[in-house]
């Protein structure tokens, strides 16, 4: 999908992260952006956003702040970080707020607790759903799959911190991944 001809618009920028941020409970966010920025909007390719989500994972922070970040930069530079950001905080902001005054009533109402459950395992199936997104460009790349693999494997299997994976797994996986020149070209 080629590019938008003319630059997003900053107030179509804050209104996707203001819906965004105001409907999506217990994660399952970036699913959601990249449904909103790649399918519908086509303001990126799949390509360019999976390379901020890459990035939104490793880097300390929300994963979620780290996305809005990514996609407002790529999209309108620094004013767009601060736009995204700023549409995708200011209605959960407001929202936990009143939450926090009014916990001790909700936690009373009666299936409060079965509402949470079902809003978390949606937000597991969208990001179940993302994942099987990302392996639409993964499959293709062996030594990425491989590197998947060995990360599932150290810290959803053998539990070992993550910090310490990171360190021996990524250069692994950028040198993978690294472009080659072909010596006849």
């Amino acid at each position: 999908m080629p590019p938008p001809a003319q630059p997003v618009s900053l107030f179509a920028l804050y209104r996707l992260c203001f819906v965004v941020g105001l409907f999506s409970f217990g994660g399952g966010l970036s699913a959601w952006m990249r449904r909103e920025v790649v399918v519908v909007r086509g303001w990126m390719t799949d390509e360019e956003f999976f390379n901020g989500y890459s990035l939104a994972q490793i880097l300390p922070g929300v994963n979620s702040t780290n996305m809005a970040v990514y996609v407002g930069q790529h999209l309108r530079g620094a004013v767009g970080s601060t736009v995204a950001l700023t549409g995708l905080l200011s209605a959960p902001f407001a929202i936990v707020i009143a939450a926090a005054a009014a916990y001790h009533h909700l936690v009373a109402i009666p299936g409060f607790q079965v509402a949470m459950g079902g809003l978390a395992a949606a937000a597991v199936g969208m990001m179940f759903h993302l994942g099987l997104m990302t392996n639409r460009t993964l499959h293709r790349h062996i030594p990425s799959v491989l590197v998947l693999l060995a990360t599932f494997f150290a810290v959803g299997i053998m539990q070992w911190p993550l910090l310490p994976v990171l360190a021996v797994l990524a250069p692994i996986s950028i040198a993978a991944s690294w472009p080659r020149t072909s010596k006849n070209a």
